[in-house]
């Protein structure tokens, strides 16, 4: 799946007001190392230019690292408690770091620091919804935008069912985002209308796939003001995703119907807008479809969401998976609750689990480090979705947000190996995914502080805390 680069995510911006950092809005996302032997990461060189080395680069006596790993040694208990506490020499740690670090062969958990802990995740609970979604949906289906004619009416409707990524004119094939058109629609809709006679239309959308909260109420709703966060609704245009400083429009989709009635103009139908309160009726089952056009696949737009860390889009997915299965989505909570439902079948511990949203932006929730490393070792040890899903990481100080992380005397060494999903709220600061040790045996881990001053400040502290600890469970063979 293509990853999305955010510029200049390397800088942490704090929102006074809402407490959402935006870093975390343009995380990038998580994935499983792969077992695979580590290819060439590009390393800037002075002149731009991509210089492959190999990973890690510990030193010149490391063994040369075997195709999986397997036989590279595991840390032990003893040497990965010495390499954390060693780093851990800020005092805000004491009593709010959670630590658990699992073997990225076998998946056993090989250490951990008050691991069942719950702890803030903040973005790093995208990773708990990327497993509902990848249970509950097809990730090679995409999802219909159709245009159908209700019989005995001369309505107009527009069925959404969930792509909030519509192109305002012309779909991009090629593109996740604005993969389909509300102009190719139009394209496919007015002929057959205007061979019928029929230039003149009354258009309304069916917006009754997967009710639920425009706004979860467990948002802070600053944080939606300062566009950190959109409306979930189940249709809207790419152009007007939220982002910092650039909020989303209340109703997307008023936008979605006024852009398509334009593109039926331009091509000689008149399209007249129904009252809003007609928009949560379902179309007819005997309608008859005009046209339809796809989103990306719902592998491809949630691994988007998590690249991106687009809350709205994040807690759409959930909800259309929830939708799909009959479960509940209109109460508040519900998508925390579906995703606990799917993280228990799947036998996840989910110690003192508060989830109550698929984004985690909420700032009451609380997850376990052992939980965030049981789902990275669910996708390490099977085949199926969630690890094609989680393929894709960030790298340290190479890209994503993680881009500028890893930057100092203390952790600039291990550059270019530890991969992780971040997650940043002033309540806590997480992060969650694999590395390599310096004898070459790939790690799972998941660190969480919570003991910071929640200011600009404690946030920088934090995210520097929590490097530190990678940086010392990569460089050392913890033996």
């Amino acid at each position: 799946m293509r990853r999305v680069m955010a510029a200049g995510a390397a800088g942490l911006c704090v929102v006074a007001a809402g407490g959402y950092v935006a870093a975390d809005v343009l995380d990038v996302a998580p994935g499983v190392l792969t077992l695979d032997r580590p290819s060439p990461v590009p390393t800037p060189t002075v002149s731009g230019t991509p210089a492959p080395v190999l990973l890690p680069t510990a030193g010149p006596g490391d063994p040369v690292l075997t195709a999986t790993g397997t036989d590279a040694p595991a840390p032990t208990a003893e040497g990965l408690e010495q390499a954390v506490r060693e780093a851990s020499d800020d005092e805000a740690l004491d009593g709010a770091l959670g630590v658990s670090v699992r073997d990225g062969v076998t998946g056993a958990e090989l250490w951990g620091l008050e691991a069942e802990e719950p702890r803030v995740p903040a973005s790093t609970a995208k990773l708990l919804a990327a497993v509902a979604v990848a249970d509950t949906l097809d990730l090679q289906q995409r999802i219909p935008t159709a245009v159908v004619a209700e019989p005995g009416s001369s309505d107009l409707v527009l069925v959404a069912r969930g792509d909030m990524l519509l192109a305002a004119d012309e779909g991009d094939p090629d593109a996740v985002v604005g993969r389909a058109g509300l102009g190719d629609l139009a394209g496919q809709v007015a002929p057959v209308l205007r061979a019928s006679g029929r230039t003149e239309v009354t258009l309304r959308l069916d917006l009754s796939f997967a009710p639920g909260p425009r706004v979860p109420p467990t948002w802070n709703p600053n944080d939606v003001r300062d566009g950190f966060a959109g409306p979930v609704v189940m249709t809207g245009l790419a152009s007007r995703r939220a982002t910092p400083a650039r909020p989303a429009p209340e109703d997307p989709e008023v936008l979605v119907a006024k852009a398509f009635a334009a593109r039926l103009a331009d091509r000689g139908v008149e399209a007249r807008l129904r009252p809003l309160k007609t928009w949560s009726t379902p179309a007819a089952e005997d309608s008859e479809e005009l046209g339809v056009v796809e989103s990306a696949t719902y592998g491809e737009l949630c691994d988007h969401a998590i690249d991106v860390s687009d809350n709205a889009l994040a807690e759409s997915l959930v909800r259309q998976a929830a939708a799909t299965v009959g479960a509940p989505t209109q109460e508040s909570g519900a998508n925390g609750a579906f995703i606990r439902s799917r993280l228990e079948a799947d036998a996840i511990p989910t110690p003192g689990l508060v989830l109550t949203d698929a984004s985690g932006l909420s700032p009451d929730q609380r997850v376990a480090p052992v939980t965030l490393t049981a789902v990275l070792a669910r996708a390490v040890e099977t085949s199926g979705p969630l690890r094609g899903l989680m393929a894709g990481l960030p790298v340290s100080g190479l890209d994503g947000t993680l881009g500028g992380r890893f930057s100092t005397d203390a952790t600039s060494d291990v550059v270019g190996v530890p991969r992780a999903k971040t997650g940043t709220l002033r309540a806590g600061s997480s992060l969650a995914g694999t590395t390599v040790t310096a004898d070459g045996r790939p790690l799972l881990f998941a660190v969480q502080v919570d003991g910071f001053p929640r200011t600009y400040g404690g946030t920088l502290r934090a995210r520097a805390a929590l490097d530190r600890i990678v940086a010392a469970i990569t460089r050392c063979g913890c033996r």
